[in-house]
């Protein structure tokens, strides 16, 4: 799975002012994101507010960005949930083609056993011959999948072959990568660990801060994974403000600030969530100029 190394970010959804996908803007980012150097696309993930979108919203989101792409680089496509028999529905009924994974978020809310998040991945595995990456985000699901069960998993089923791991902690995500097996692909799912993660042996990073700064992001990734440390460190700790920045209050609000004072798109998000404050739009913006 050469196309899972290395930067891949999180698409967010950009609204109008009406409240409605601004296709125009995520076509700007599209190739914005593309023309800075990152890897990889992940459409409909977390960061998409997809949980707010209806089914039409989602098919022209994805159209939009297939469309944008133009096979420029290789897409993931975010399909989970917390009832597994509705994740493996639409995995069974949804055109894949266009995607070289699927990205499938453990089970939030229920807080299943490992046993329960075990089988869960066993029937999304069986569901599709599309490689999966699992996706572990204890601050969001309020449970953790241990690496013990994701090595399990990675042992036991051919198709699953990555995880984003996104608990946050290096020492679990060593665990991890100490563990699973050679080909597995360890990818960080927290922009401010994966320097770490990178040079302990991960593949690399799914990430929010890296649309917004793709070059910068993408930039200390390949260094990392170059063996070029020292300048890999040097931009960690230039971009370290800014990525506390973004999820000070919440995501994707942070992000999709900092990519309005870009010119990219609107800051605007759907309830539950609020745009940024504008203290924090202000400290982003001062960011960006002395960056």
């Amino acid at each position: 799975m050469q196309e899972l190394i290395g930067t891949g970010v999180a698409l967010i959804t950009p609204f109008d002012a009406h409240g409605n996908p601004d296709l125009e803007a995520l076509t700007a980012l599209v190739d914005f994101n593309i023309e800075n150097g990152v890897d990889y696309l992940v459409v409909l993930g977390t960061t998409a507010e997809s949980a707010t979108l209806t089914a039409e919203e989602k098919a022209a989101v994805k159209a939009c960005i297939t469309k944008a792409n133009n096979k420029r680089v290789p897409e993931v496509l975010g399909i989970g949930g917390n009832n597994t028999a509705a994740v493996v529905e639409e995995l069974k009924t949804t055109d894949l083609s266009d995607y070289a994974a699927v990205l499938s978020v453990s089970p939030y809310y229920n807080k299943p056993t490992q046993e329960g998040i075990y089988r869960h991945f066993e029937a999304v595995a069986n569901a599709t011959d599309k490689p999966i990456i699992l996706y572990n985000v204890p601050g969001r699901t309020s449970s953790n999948m241990a690496p013990e069960t994701v090595a399990r998993l990675a042992a036991d089923f051919d198709n699953v072959v990555a995880i984003k791991e996104a608990a946050g902690d290096i020492v679990q995500a060593m665990e991890l990568l100490r563990l699973v097996p050679e080909d597995f692909l360890v990818i960080s799912g927290d922009d401010m660990i994966t320097l770490p993660m990178v040079l302990a042996g991960g593949a690399g990073v799914i990430s929010v801060i890296g649309e917004g700064m793709p070059a910068e992001f993408s930039a200390m990734v390949r260094l990392a994974r170059a063996g070029q440390n020292e300048q890999a460190r040097a931009l960690q700790y230039q971009l370290m403000p800014v990525i506390d920045m973004i999820f000070e209050e919440g995501n994707p609000a942070g992000i999709k600030a900092l990519l309005a004072h870009r010119g990219i798109c609107s800051a605007n998000v759907r309830l539950p969530l609020v745009e940024a404050s504008a203290g924090l739009k202000m400290r982003i913006a001062d960011f960006l100029k002395e960056f």
